[in-house]
């Protein structure tokens, strides 16, 4: 039998693995700015990470996701990993961490 996955866990070696991941624009890891939404992970170990982007013609549209989903493949535990970009809600300043703000002067 295997042993039984602690989701919380997984999932917050997730978020560390995603804070390795900055925007090249802006000095503060993507999880910090907000850019993430949602990190799903089902019984299979399959992740799916619902992130959104500062702007639509972001010049890492492309880069990006495939970095987020590259990195979290590559982890252990995980058996596959899916990005979607989703623009709804749009990514607003208010959506980043006390943390970020104060990285960029904002407090």
């Amino acid at each position: 039998m295997a042993a039984e996955i602690d989701m919380a866990e997984l999932g917050e070696k997730i978020v560390t693995v995603l804070k390795t991941i900055y925007d090249p624009e802006i000095p503060v890891d993507i999880y910090e700015l907000g850019l993430i939404y949602d990190v799903f992970i089902n019984e299979d170990r399959e992740v799916k990470i619902l992130m959104t982007l500062t702007t639509p013609n972001c010049p890492v549209a492309e880069s990006l996701p495939m970095e987020v989903e590259d990195k979290v493949k590559s982890m252990k535990m995980i058996k596959d990993a899916e990005v979607e970009i989703t623009f709804d809600p749009p990514w607003t300043q208010e959506l980043m961490s006390e943390e970020a703000k104060l990285e960029l002067g904002m407090l």
